[in-house]
């Protein structure tokens, strides 16, 4: 039997939105507030970003207890494996990059839109700590290069292939790009599906719903062989990767225009 999210009630009962209110929103700002400043400080001194990293990963800890959302990892042996690669994952909430943050266990770089190098603190981080900003709105191969270059260079890199959050929980299109990066340094594109943020603090709300929150690794997605011309193939099959991931570990993801639907996914997998 699937262990699946607790469903999000709407409205929320008035005791946990007072509890956001009072308690979880105040602490989660200042919590950030406190260690964005720390990771500015640091940047003065160190040009690797480990330090900085560190302090992040303390944030994103802080911030799922604060957020009363214990995370669990599922495959965590695979995370080892490759020194660089490409983890991809579905994107269903703010808090996804907490998750992915407090729960992996070594450096790495975000590739994330453009737009969040303007939020105060969180923007800060982002451009000293070295991560990869990626215009999702006209996105083109030059603004991938950075994160290509990164990969070579060993840096395992995380992404969002559908470029943002989630607005009813499905799966959307998935952008090329992860796919592209990967042929191009030669590295495994890693599947990760992100399990019960949507219904901890989905899109347009601001009142945490605690969860059990799971991150599952899948299978590398090898690219030894790929083309450049295949880049959409592998895009697809790191979307149907990255669905029965979660199905296994939820409810049905029904999906939305351009998706993968579920029994689609798990026919082709019967077949493999």
């Amino acid at each position: 039997m699937v262990d699946a999210p607790t469903p999000r009630p709407d409205p929320l009962p008035f005791g946990t939105r007072m509890l956001g209110n009072l308690v979880q929103a105040p602490l989660f700002f200042a919590a950030t507030a406190f260690f964005g400043t720390l990771s500015l400080t640091a940047s003065l001194f160190e040009r690797d970003g480990k330090l900085q990293h560190q302090i992040a990963r303390i944030w994103a800890a802080t911030s799922m207890q604060i957020a009363l959302s214990p995370v669990t990892i599922i495959g965590e042996e695979k995370l080892r494996v490759h020194r660089a690669a490409v983890y991809a994952a579905n994107h269903l909430s703010y808090m996804d990059t907490p998750v992915l943050f407090s729960a992996i266990p070594f450096q790495f770089r975000i590739l994330a839109r453009h737009s969040l190098w303007k939020v105060p603190f969180i923007g800060w981080h982002l451009n000293r700590s070295g991560q990869i900003a990626v215009n999702t709105e006209s996105p083109s191969i030059s603004s991938l290069s950075g994160g290509v270059k990164a990969l070579k260079a060993g840096m395992p890199l995380i992404v969002f292939p559908e470029g943002g959050r989630s607005r009813d929980g499905r799966l959307s299109t998935f952008m090329s790009g992860p796919a592209y990066m990967a042929i191009r340094a030669q590295v495994p594109l890693i599947p990760l599906a992100i399990v019960g943020t949507y219904e901890l603090l989905p899109m347009h709300t601001r009142h945490f719903f605690p969860q059990s929150i799971k991150l599952v690794v899948g299978d590398p997605l090898d690219t030894s062989n790929c083309t450049i011309r295949q880049v959409e193939e592998l895009t697809e099959r790191l979307k149907e990767a990255i669905t029965r991931l979660y199905s296994a570990h939820a409810e049905r993801i029904p999906a939305s225009s351009g998706g993968v639907d579920l029994d689609t996914a798990n026919g082709r997998a019967r077949q493999s």
